[in-house]
């Protein structure tokens, strides 16, 4: 069992921000900085490509909700962060979204810092355009 699907059976404990039925909200213990909350799906998913709509949009709506909750309680922006996939730095492989709830001047650079381009937007754009219409996709769940 994952280290979040240990917290979701409450065999780990953990400071509860939020829960419903299929989403449970959490302080990340890792306090790397302030406000730093981890949104998951209770069911285990390994990642967004593996997400079904109906719990991926669930879990979109809940982001949403939390972010208003924190500008309503004196917050001026989020960031949302995401890793699908070791090469991408998922170190759970358990779906969830990092929010960082965050305020004017705190000093925090959330942002990666990233080397820069070594191919062109032509040579991008020709291996990532999309041809087939959204109605046509099918996840893998």
């Amino acid at each position: 069992m994952c280290l979040f699907c240990q917290i979701i059976a409450h065999q780990i404990p953990s400071y509860k921000i939020w829960e419903d039925e299929t989403t449970l909200i959490i302080l990340d213990n890792a306090q790397d900085m302030n406000y730093h909350m981890l949104i998951m799906p209770k069911k285990h998913v390994t990642n967004i490509m593996a997400c079904d709509q109906e719990t991926l949009s669930h879990l979109i709506k809940v982001i949403q909700m939390i972010s208003n909750h924190c500008i309503d309680h004196g917050f001026t922006g989020v960031n949302i962060l995401n890793a699908n996939g070791k090469a991408a730095g998922q170190s759970i492989q358990h779906l969830h979204f990092h929010l960082l709830a965050r305020k004017n001047d705190d000093g925090i650079d959330a942002w990666p810092k990233l080397p820069g381009s070594t191919i062109s937007l032509e040579e991008s754009y020709s291996e990532l355009k999309f041809s087939k219409p959204l109605d046509s996709f099918d996840p893998k769940i």
